[in-house]
C-alpha cells in the first residue's frame, strides 16, 4: 500500500520493511521486537515505531475504493485473507509500543 502513498517514498525500503513487521507481530500478538530482529535488521524498536504508527493509521484509514484489486487479492485464503485483518486503535497500540 505505501508503494502508492507519496508520504512514504523518503523511507528506506529496510526502515519501511522493519515496521511493517513490527506492526504485523503487534496486531497478530506474535510478541515485539526481539534483539534477533534488531540486530538482523540493524534498528531498534524505538526507532521503528513513529513509521509504525503512521502505517497503522495509513491501514485505518485507507480509502476502500483505492486499491481494489490489491484488496480482493490478499481477502481470498491462500494469502492468509491479510486484507480481512482489522488494523489495531490508535491508543492500543501506542500503549503497546511504550511496553517494547
Amino acid at each position: 500500500m505505501t508503494l502508492q502513498e507519496y508520504d512514504y517514498a523518503q523511507e528506506s525500503p529496510s526502515k519501511l520493511a522493519a515496521s511493517c513487521l513490527l506492526l504485523a507481530l503487534t496486531m497478530k500478538n506474535l510478541g515485539g521486537w526481539t534483539p534477533t530482529l534488531e540486530y538482523y535488521s540493524g534498528y531498534c524498536s524505538q526507532d521503528l515505531h513513529p513509521l509504525v504508527k503512521r502505517l497503522n493509521f495509513l491501514l485505518t484509514y485507507q480509502p476502500r475504493d483505492k486499491l481494489k484489486a490489491v484488496r480482493t487479492k490478499y481477502s481470498h485464503r491462500v494469502f492468509f485473507e491479510v486484507a480481512k485483518v482489522t488494523p489495531m486503535d490508535m491508543l492500543k497500540l501506542e500503549e503497546v509500543l511504550k511496553s517494547c
